[in-house]
């Protein structure tokens, strides 16, 4: 039998917070979180302004900095699998019917970009729904992600889509939480070096991937589990985050007191000194979650630059985790790019910082912004943070979310050739 924690949250036989969503589907549930004054309905209140605002991109003081992110071709050694990405994405257009296809593909720069979402009901029907399209569409969209991703990356992708369902065959609500309860969209015409990508989201999982001229942007991303192991099924043993939560607490283990003090924002997840808003309903700790392309979020705790060589490393490989799902030469790119800012690189923590503890960190610099937190239940029956739920985000400030940036300087370059 079982031992693994989340177990003993499990919602009683009956309850009402898994009776009220049994025998709802993606469509019937997405109208029914809708409704006014319930939990999910007012989450998506408060989005609801957010919704696709014209993008300028997160920063730490609300201007933009220019020159971040110049548009040129890959260096060597840093290029995109754009050869097999194409092969790909042609095999799932000529796998569609016309009418999915004009479903599933948007121009480069929509703003439907900017409609992915985390939680478990469907705000946006953006592309095609994996879960009622056929098998052999299910597949061609995955071989897409696979030719585009790290081998850890998609499998990284790929266990958050099962520990989704293997939540889903746990608390009985398979109809909402499945391993295909995501959608898939397309994004311009995939092409060797015109802009062009993908975007995967849905529970717990949230991709969004561009490719130009052999360079690759990789976010958004979100990846997150309740819980985040499978302890029992075909699947045991498919887990996640156990580096990124270690390598949290290795970091703080290797600051002295004065600097672990300045690094701590809040001592308390939930915490008395905290502003109002500071700890968000639904994304509880992140700052950096969807509808947040716009967002001010300012450095805090300490300058990695200021911690000693060692910190200093660990703290790199905290972001080395972040962007492993980039292919192995747009990840070397992401690297140098971050590397390159590491005197305006910023450390932040809310919690404890020991072993087991439960809490929040987050790095940011002007080129990346990496988030981790731990969450309260959702689908399980617990009102504080427990280290096997676990909310991770990925952005790129100032403009690149998407591969915005680039894209504009594109079309620019074009539009000038053109005339």
């Amino acid at each position: 039998m079982s031992t693994a924690e989340f177990r003993q949250y499990l919602f009683p036989e009956g309850h009402r917070r898994i009776e009220e969503v049994k025998g709802l589907d993606a469509y019937a549930y997405r109208q029914a979180a809708r409704k006014e004054g319930t939990f999910t309905g007012e989450l998506i209140k408060g989005w609801t302004p957010l919704y696709l605002n014209e993008f300028r991109g997160v920063t730490e003081n609300g201007t933009l900095r220019q020159g971040l992110f110049p548009f040129e071709p890959a260096l060597p050694g840093e290029h995109a699998p754009v050869t097999a990405m194409v092969a790909a994405a042609e095999a799932l257009l000529a796998t569609v019917t016309a009418e999915d296809r004009e479903k599933l593909t948007y121009p480069v720069d929509a703003t439907e970009w900017q409609t992915w979402a985390n939680p478990e009901f469907m705000q946006f029907d953006t592309g095609l729904r994996l879960e009622f399209q056929p098998r052999r569409v299910r597949e061609k969209a995955l071989a897409l992600v696979e030719a585009s991703l790290s081998p850890e990356g998609y499998q990284l992708a790929r266990g958050m889509m099962l520990i989704n369902g293997f939540l889903g065959e746990v608390v009985g609500l398979e109809s909402v939480l499945n391993e295909f309860s995501y959608n898939f969209a397309m994004y311009g015409t995939p092409d060797l070096t015109a802009p062009w990508g993908w975007q995967l989201y849905g529970h717990h999982c949230a991709v969004n991937c561009l490719v130009v001229d052999g360079r690759m942007s990789l976010s958004p991303v979100f990846f997150g589990a309740e819980p985040n192991e499978i302890d029992a099924g075909p699947h045991t043993g498919v887990s996640a985050f156990e580096e990124r939560i270690k390598l949290g607490t290795d970091l703080m283990a290797a600051l002295s007191a004065d600097q672990r003090a300045a690094a701590i924002t809040y001592e308390q997840m939930v915490d008395p000194a905290m502003p109002e808003g500071r700890v968000h309903p639904g994304d509880e700790r992140h700052l950096a979650g969807a509808f947040q392309d716009n967002r001010v979020i300012p450095f805090e705790g300490i300058k990695v630059a200021d911690l000693p060589a060692p910190a200093q490393e660990i703290a790199l490989s905290i972001v080395k985790q972040f962007v492993l799902p980039l292919p192995a030469g747009p990840r070397a790119a992401r690297m140098r790019e971050v590397r390159e800012h590491l005197d305006e690189t910023w450390f932040s923590w809310i919690g404890g910082h020991e072993p087991g503890d439960v809490f929040y960190y987050r790095i940011q610099s002007p080129v990346i912004i990496v988030e981790l937190d731990h969450h309260c239940g959702v689908f399980l029956n617990y009102r504080t943070p427990k280290q096997f739920h676990v909310h991770t985000v990925l952005r790129t400030p100032h403009g690149n979310d998407y591969g915005r940036s680039w894209v504009r300087q594109w079309q620019a370059a074009h539009s000038e050739l053109a005339r």
